[in-house]
């Protein structure tokens, strides 16, 4: 059959100016309204999804509005659904309000970089506990360290120094030694690491204590909770250096954690925002500690007049 060269010319003249704008709408994301049982967790998701206040929040918004930020998902390998990477919050409180489809931004990513952008995007949080923290540091320094962080750096001396915990704690604004010290509690059992996030032992001793293997940190939950007493910086700071002589034992965990701590005895503090509750904006903290000091007094003298009835 011959070939039109009128309607040839004419297909080639539709190509040339259409070719730039159809390859900027092949790169540009849609949105996908996606069934809300085809969205999966994201493997090893390292943030809970808790039904706290603010979950009850979103779901009271998501009833009434919708769902206005789509969620970022990439599809699964064995072809069944999708993975979210961003958006886990909103697809459970999607689920509550009764919704069968979500907007989705499907992307298709390598594990690592879905990684990263799944730990960014959840770092943004005003909530984030101890326990997600260190388990999302932990994971986002694996994927950099998979795709060789900074290949950029042309100067081996340079390349040498900077390290993959440094490139996480950057985009965090915060420093290396945090990120790693976070990380150092993903070596707690899961019940320690519990207590880090209910604030019965704080982020400090726990980093000490994360230096025990599994068998002497549960010697000392034991030790703990025979004491009630929880470590100070201290006393785990002791226990470390114990286990690292092969000298911890659940008996000397037991007497160290007995121990009356120095803080205990020589100050009592409280917060200067409970202070405030209860005195005017114009006091100082010195009229605001005579004042105290003023009732105790009182207080203790008219305990006294009674004593003595």
């Amino acid at each position: 059959m011959p070939i039109d060269s009128g309607n040839l010319a004419l297909k080639e003249l539709d190509d040339l100016f259409s070719t730039e704008e159809n390859r900027q709408e092949e790169q540009r994301e849609q949105v996908q309204q996606i069934p809300i049982d085809a969205l999966h967790p994201f493997t090893n998701h390292p943030f809970k999804v808790l039904d706290d206040e603010a979950m009850t929040r979103t779901v009271e918004s998501i009833a009434q509005y919708g769902v206005l930020a789509p969620l970022i998902a990439r599809p699964r390998p064995d072809g069944d659904g999708y993975e979210i990477i961003s958006g886990h919050r909103r697809q459970y409180a999607a689920k509550l309000a009764g919704l069968d489809t979500l907007p989705v931004i499907v992307r298709q990513m390598s594990d690592d970089a879905a990684v990263i952008l799944m730990v960014d995007s959840n770092l943004q949080r005003e909530h984030i506990l101890p326990s997600e923290r260190a388990l999302a540091y932990k994971m986002k320094l694996e994927a950099i360290k998979n795709q060789g962080a900074r290949s950029d750096l042309t100067s081996p001396q340079v390349a040498a120094k900077f390290r993959s915990d440094d490139a996480v704690a950057k985009d965090q604004g915060i420093s290396g030694d945090t990120v790693r010290r976070y990380i150092r509690l993903t070596n707690l059992v899961p019940e320690l690491l519990d207590m880090v996030d209910e604030k019965k032992i704080s982020f400090n001793p726990a980093v000490e204590l994360s230096y025990l293997d599994e068998s002497q940190q549960r010697d000392f939950l034991e030790a703990m909770d025979g004491t009630q007493n929880a470590p100070s910086v201290s006393q785990a700071q002791q226990l470390k250096k114990m286990a690292q002589c092969g000298e911890f034992t659940y008996e000397k965990a037991f007497d160290i954690l007995g121990q009356e701590k120095k803080s205990e005895q020589d100050t009592v503090t409280i917060k200067n925002d409970i202070l405030r509750k209860y005195f005017p904006r114009s006091y100082t903290p010195r009229q605001m500690e005579e004042k105290i000091i003023q009732l105790l007094d009182a207080w203790q003298k008219k305990q006294q007049r009674r004593n003595e009835r």
